[in-house]
């Protein structure tokens, strides 16, 4: 048995128990299985990601069923699913998060462009050709913001509960440019590629909404193809961030892209775009949401005690302002008020 992968899987099961019962009934069986994790570990830590494992698993045929079963399956098709994930990428676009991106971006007065790194299929580029609802403490009905275009694509509903209804956004942002980087960007118009992004999304019932959320986002994305630019963000970012329009403020965002970074590369993202605005001699906001332990200085201006578990840790240059939900749920400010 490889006793790290064995590790990654359990700890994997954890994270997945609440919401994907049945990734984590894999997550469990894998990790004890001395075949299944020496395979894994021949993989590489990139390709043996537990997400991208069992989406492959899923694209190469291996349908929804009790580990049992399913790992007979996975044997007879390891080579094919070997194979995907040397080709494929866990790119997950959840447009979900635009509901606490919304918040930040409320603030800023306008006009603004947007610049996503790491934006796969962009579909985080458009917060503001989609319709919000948020709930908050003390209100008896949720706020509802709807783009004003009447003749616009079909567009998701997304849904958010706010501890705090102050920070609840009243308006969506008036965005006149936008573009996107990504090591291996996704074309919103290839059927095939969009269909890997409904693979990556976990199953259970708390994520079925997302697959729906993610088909009605594509569709708004379609409509006006984003721009992306392929190649390393570190590279790219200072030449992509000079071609956004000089006299609007250029918002920089990012979610769960620098997990995916070493420490050494994490630290020159962090030093590239907190100058980025001499670099380029324009207003630049950037706002991120990664998890705790991403960057050492975010760690250091945490209030204490405050459980980050499930949750991104959301600022504004460089400062945390919020807690923000993976899939864009829930949005906590109260534990960042002094």
């Amino acid at each position: 048995m490889d006793a790290a992968t064995s590790r990654r899987y359990h700890s994997f099961a954890d994270w997945a128990r609440d919401s994907s019962p049945i990734y984590a009934e894999w997550a469990t069986g894998i990790a004890g299985d001395d075949e299944l994790t020496e395979r894994i570990a021949l993989l590489g830590e990139r390709r043996g990601q537990p997400n991208l494992v069992f989406a492959a698993a899923r694209w190469a045929g291996c349908g929804l069923e009790p580990f049992a079963a399913w790992r007979e399956r996975l044997v007879s098709e390891w080579e094919r699913v070997a194979a995907i994930t040397a080709e494929r990428r866990t790119q997950t676009n959840e447009v979900g998060r635009c509901t606490t991106l919304l918040p930040p971006l409320s603030r800023i007065d306008g006009p603004i462009a947007l610049l996503e790194t790491g934006t796969a299929a962009g579909l985080c580029l458009y917060p503001d050709r989609y319709a919000y609802e948020y709930s908050s403490p003390g209100c008896e009905h949720p706020r509802t913001i709807v783009p004003a275009r009447p003749d616009a694509a079909p567009r998701p509903l997304l849904r958010c509960r706010i501890d705090d209804p102050d920070a609840v956004p009243d308006s969506l942002p008036d965005v006149v440019w936008r573009a996107g980087i990504d090591l291996a960007p996704i074309d919103v118009r290839d059927t095939d590629a969009v269909s890997w992004l409904e693979t990556l999304v976990w199953p259970g019932s708390v994520h079925d909404e997302r697959v729906g959320r993610l088909r009605a986002a594509v569709e708004v994305a379609r409509a006006d193809p984003p721009r992306i630019v392929a190649g390393d963000i570190p590279d790219r970012l200072p030449e992509v961030a000079a071609e956004s329009p000089p006299d609007v403020t250029l918002v920089v965002f990012h979610s769960a892209v620098l997990l995916y970074l070493d420490a050494d590369e994490r630290r020159r993202f962090a030093d590239l775009v907190s100058t980025l605005g001499k670099r380029v001699n324009r207003r630049v906001v950037w706002i991120s949401n990664e998890t705790a332990g991403t960057l050492p200085e975010i760690d250091g201006r945490m209030p204490r005690r405050v459980d980050t578990t499930g949750s991104f840790v959301q600022t504004v240059d460089g400062v945390p302002v919020a807690l923000a939900a993976q899939h864009g749920a829930t949005y906590e400010v109260s534990p960042f008020r002094s």
